[in-house]
């Protein structure tokens, strides 16, 4: 029998990579794709595969044109349905003042944050709804709900995400996709974003400060049991927006 497939798109060593090592664990086939880094995500495959469970992946710049539409396409044709995708992509660029905000940059984090998520939409929507089923969950940041100085970009980028996660729902959930918009309000214990954001040195700094037993920064693995519960949800009480934070941080509206 096919397991069902959960698809990653975003699986860096933070957040994604946790989700796909979560749904791989609890039967589903998780794949994987990340747009560098080829060691470190065949790293996280056999991770998985060592655990005793189902992984593939590969390396995909999905900001390509077409390279969303063909790994959907492929996935559906060649491994089986999606019933569940996690679109992990970041859009953060810095702080970057207006004037020096450059037009490639501001449409980097579109394209990043919300035109990628529509391609996959596009695409696999019409096969979830064909089964009557699926769930597309869109990992997101405070900036999706505040603006703050700096962040021109990002900002826009993930309210955009936020206004087509509300559409897509509005749109399908009655035909039974379940979409849910997670938005990450503090700091992530990931090398792989908030690590090269900041740099090893200051990453290093703030996981002495706040990580470790002092759980001030988010754990990937935690927030990856957060999106399983919500991809198994009953309808009658299907989550559509929600927010993390460690227990020490101010949520977004206090800050």
């Amino acid at each position: 029998m096919t397991k069902p497939i959960c698809l990653v798109i975003g699986a860096g060593a933070g957040i994604g990579g946790n989700v796909a090592r979560k749904f791989a664990g609890q039967g589903y086939h998780a794949f994987l794709t990340r747009r560098s880094n080829e060691r470190g995500l065949n790293s996280l495959i056999e991770k998985i595969q060592r655990e005793g469970n189902e992984a593939s992946g590969k390396i995909v710049n999905l900001m390509e044109e077409g390279a969303i539409e063909k790994l959907v396409n492929d996935i559906e044709t060649e491994l089986g349905p999606i019933e569940t995708a996690v679109y992990n992509l970041g859009a953060q660029i810095g702080n970057h003042a207006l004037e020096t905000t450059s037009h490639k940059a501001f449409e980097m984090g579109w394209q990043l944050g919300c035109f990628g998520l529509y391609r996959l939409a596009h695409t696999l929507i019409p096969f979830m709804k064909k089964r009557g089923t699926g769930n597309l969950l869109v990992t997101s940041a405070t900036a999706a709900v505040r603006g703050n100085k700096g962040q021109h970009s990002h900002a826009a980028a993930m309210g955009g995400r936020r206004m087509l996660c509300q559409s897509l729902n509005a749109e399908f959930s009655s035909a039974g996709i379940h979409v849910a918009h997670i938005v990450v309000d503090g700091l992530v214990d990931a090398p792989d974003t908030v690590g090269k954001l900041l740099g090893p040195e200051n990453f290093a700094k703030l996981r002495e400060k706040l990580g470790g037993s002092k759980d001030g920064m988010m754990l990937p693995e935690k927030i990856a049991d957060t999106y399983f519960h919500i991809s198994q949800q009953h309808r009658s009480v299907w989550t559509h927006e929600l927010d993390l934070r460690s227990f020490s941080d101010s949520a977004w509206w206090n800050n």
